[in-house]
């Protein structure tokens, strides 16, 4: 289902430029305002590890079925954690961008769940 590979890599592509930070710190300053030398630096750094993980849940899903309820888990509590604690923060203007980069996949991730976790087989590619 076109869809559904679409909704996959629009999900990917929310998450690409957060990931590209592990091949790219520089990024990390770029994208969080964070210098290389903050203690916080190190964290970012490792959050990108952690996005390229989700990007690459979000490639597999598209094109394997049977891995779309792990990746659907996986990039639910990735958003969702931090638009509830970016919420609860206070929404902080210097993490806006990011939380309507989350909010713009929202949708996206409401379809690729739903496929997921409905009854019956997944649908395929």
């Amino acid at each position: 289902m076109r869809l559904i590979q679409a909704s996959w890599l629009a999900l990917g592509l929310i998450h690409l430029l957060p990931a590209v930070a592990l091949v790219q710190p520089g990024l990390v300053t770029r994208l969080y305002g964070v210098e290389a030398g903050d203690p916080l630096f190190v964290l970012l750094w490792h959050r990108a590890a952690l996005f390229a993980g989700v990007l690459a849940g979000c490639v597999w899903a598209a094109s394997r079925a049977e891995v779309r309820p792990f990746a659907s888990a996986l990039v639910a509590s990735s958003m969702i954690s931090f638009l509830l604690i970016f919420a609860a923060q206070g929404m902080p203007a210097s993490l806006r961008a990011i939380a309507i980069g989350d909010v713009v996949g929202l949708p996206f991730l409401a379809v690729v769940t739903w496929n997921a976790w409905r009854p019956g087989p997944p649908s395929r590619p």
